[in-house]
């Protein structure tokens, strides 16, 4: 009798340990990772297309030097600001990247407004073409966020359903990640005067 009880926990066994969650939250927080460095390399990307556009309209707008400066520091703010995966977990670290990347994104808003005053800039095939690029890169990390926050919603739901919460809570102890969130600029509508 003992021997047909060890035979059938050996039997259930491989079926319990494939349901329990070890791998597939794993796996889920391998995404978020990845999604991240996704973030990363976006705006990696943006901050080194600022460069060639600052040098680009200081060519054409010397005057407007104040502005340009600003989008420089921004730059060089959201820039030195590396959140690790180990960091994801962190609200605060997660807050003053998205606070610098704000900045950085006002700046370019107000160097937008500044190219408007000259339309020979505008017309610039160099200038049109950097514009296209980091109009481009602005929405790759639109995209990036967006997925990243599709694998934080999978992995926090993971961490917190049965039998997985039960895996992680006695095995992995894997932390919540913190969403990516709109900046509290970008909870006020931009005001056009025409």
């Amino acid at each position: 009798m003992k021997r047909i009880f060890h035979l059938g926990i050996l039997f259930f066994l491989p079926f319990f340990l494939s349901s329990c969650g070890y791998n597939s939250l794993q796996t889920k927080e391998e995404a978020v990772f990845k999604s991240w460095a996704d973030i990363e390399s976006t705006l990696q990307r943006r901050a080194d297309l600022i460069p060639n556009l600052v040098a680009t309209v200081k060519g054409y707008a010397a005057h407007e030097q104040e502005t340009l400066q600003k989008v420089v520091e921004a730059r060089a703010k959201a820039s030195s600001i590396q959140l690790s995966s180990a960091d994801l977990s962190n609200p605060a670290a997660m807050q003053q990247l998205q606070a610098a990347q704000g900045e950085l994104s006002s700046a370019l808003s107000r160097l937008m407004v500044v190219v408007e005053k000259y339309p020979d800039l505008k017309a610039n095939q160099g200038f049109l073409d950097l514009q296209n690029q980091l109009e481009g890169t602005e929405n790759r990390i639109n995209v990036a966020r967006q997925r990243y926050n599709e694998a934080v919603e999978l992995f926090n739901g993971s961490i917190r359903r049965f039998p997985e919460s039960l895996t992680n809570n006695i095995l992995l102890h894997l932390d919540k990640k913190e969403y990516f969130k709109a900046d509290e600029a970008a909870r006020t509508a931009p005001k056009v005067n025409f």
